[in-house]
């Protein structure tokens, strides 16, 4: 939904031209299942730029506090319930980056940073906070069947009774839909290992966005009929993906967090592709494309241009994001 650089430069592409990128959008994604592998083991990282920077340090240290989490699954509780804000008040008077209602912060805030102060606005203590409580309650919950993590996230959402008297996670549906969007949430938030699959709906999305080739940009532009079918970049992004059935945000630093993130030289057709002038920090994400392969994307680049086929290797180029099903559900609707 943000402006694109002025100095990626204007291609017209017409003619020999846009029959030759259509070819190589088909001939490329045909080869795409062949050239993937699925994820592998190994350490938890954080994905770039997914955490703002002042708070990457603190995810990452905190995160490994104790088998129950790691540094991408608190980032995705953060990101669930504040979207990284540090001033965030809820009306059920939960507060901070970390949501901590008074009573709970009074008994496991702790002073992060070693001040002498426990303050829930400052994500030094609410940070650690949350990763320590995390903890907690895994220690509360460690002798109930099934997995440690989704119990620990299953206490935090219903209680430890509930956990411990259902041994695992209760049948509740509100404490179930919690525990599969954090975890799932938690996969954006991770640095690849290995290739991802690529999702079966991308070419589909990517047919849907060359059908808007040519079609004048609108600030806002959803493609409805009142807006004379023009898009954003991100109101591209989300119709096309809408078109095979997944909901994406609105936004595109939003829809970065809508799947895993291949490296730059793992990308495959149908691919979200973002561009920042800030690279250490998705939420400064001002532009995005749905990559065609061959190094290009399509886009709705700005005022006064038209949906087009535009290169991706550019200096703001931010990263990549594998849209799948799951990834998208997890969003939440309020960041």
């Amino acid at each position: 939904m943000t402006v694109r650089k002025t100095w990626v430069v204007v291609t017209a592409v017409a003619g020999v031209g846009l029959a030759f990128m259509s070819a190589l959008v088909v001939g490329v994604y045909m080869v795409a299942g062949n050239l993937a592998n699925g994820v592998g083991g190994g350490s938890v990282g954080l994905a770039k730029g997914a955490v703002p920077a002042a708070y990457q340090t603190l995810v990452q240290k905190w995160g490994n506090l104790c088998s129950a989490i790691n540094p991408a699954l608190l980032a995705a509780q953060l990101y669930q319930e504040s979207g990284f804000n540090p001033n965030a008040k809820s009306p059920a008077a939960a507060e901070g980056i970390a949501q901590f209602i008074p009573g709970t912060w009074a008994t496991h805030g702790i002073d992060g940073n070693g001040d002498g102060k426990r303050n829930v606005w400052d994500p030094n203590d609410a940070i650690p906070s949350a990763a320590s409580y995390d903890c907690k309650l895994a220690s509360y919950v460690k002798d109930a069947p099934g997995n440690t993590t989704e119990n620990m996230l299953a206490a935090y959402n219903a209680g430890a009774y509930a956990v411990i008297k259902y041994e695992g996670v209760p049948p509740y549906k509100e404490t179930q839909n919690y525990v599969k969007t954090i975890t799932t949430l938690a996969k954006s938030f991770a640095r690849p290992v290995s290739r991802v699959d690529p999702s079966q709906q991308a070419a589909a999305a990517i047919y849907y966005a060359q059908k808007k080739l040519g079609t004048p940009y609108l600030w806002g532009g959803n493609g409805t009929a009142d807006q004379g079918g023009r898009f954003d970049c991100s109101g591209l992004t989300k119709a096309a993906y809408e078109s095979v059935g997944v909901t994406l945000p609105r936004v595109a630093n939003d829809q970065y967090n809508a799947g895993p993130h291949p490296a730059r030289a793992e990308l495959l057709p149908g691919d979200l592709v973002f561009f920042s002038d800030d690279l250490t920090n998705s939420r400064a994400i001002r532009h995005v494309g749905i990559y065609v392969g061959g190094g290009y994307m399509i886009d709705a680049p700005r005022t006064g241009a038209v949906i087009r086929f535009d290169p991706v290797d550019t200096p703001d180029y931010f990263g990549a994001t594998r849209v799948t099903e799951d990834g998208a559900k997890a969003l939440p609707t309020t960041v």
